[in-house]
């Protein structure tokens, strides 16, 4: 695999990271009938912390983010979006692989939501995330990351 790489966001790239994140969930949201443009970007923007978030670059082209963020019992992950371009070749399997090991990680339960019938939930069901619940729109899942776990389980 090329090159994939992590870099700290800033605050300059959040409409960046609003645009991919309209490309990414307009099929699915359109799907689920909620579908609106400015509100998709709106909920980003108003959530977007940029010390807890990643840009994901390929061969130094930007291709994608992530963000972790602690929360009371561990970390939430938020805001995992693949350019529709680079999806299917295992950025996502490397980057949430790399994460999962970090150490400030280990020993932590990590959770996140994902859109009903999106195809990112099988990625992170090969990491062994499990549904706790779920609802009309979204699943939520989460994964308890033990001290010994391989993160490769899945990848």
């Amino acid at each position: 695999m090329k090159q994939i790489t992590l870099r700290q966001s800033q605050n300059s790239d959040v409409e960046t990271i609003a645009d991919l994140r309209v490309i990414v969930l307009r099929n699915d949201l359109t799907r689920l009938g909620r579908f609106d443009e400015e509100k998709v970007r709106q909920r980003f923007r108003n959530s977007f912390d940029a010390v807890h978030t990643w840009i994901i670059e390929k061969d130094s082209s930007f291709v994608g983010s992530v963000a972790l963020k602690p929360t009371l019992d561990g970390y939430g992950l938020e805001h995992f979006y693949i350019h529709p371009n680079y999806q299917g070749k295992g950025i996502g399997s490397h980057v949430l692989k790399n994460l999962l090991e970090q150490n400030d990680v280990k020993g932590k339960r990590v959770t996140l939501n994902v859109l009903q019938g999106s195809s990112a939930k099988r990625l992170y069901e090969r990491f062994s995330f499990k549904v706790e619940s779920e609802d009309l729109i979204d699943v939520y899942m989460s994964l308890d990351v033990e001290e010994n776990q391989r993160a490769v389980e899945g990848a």
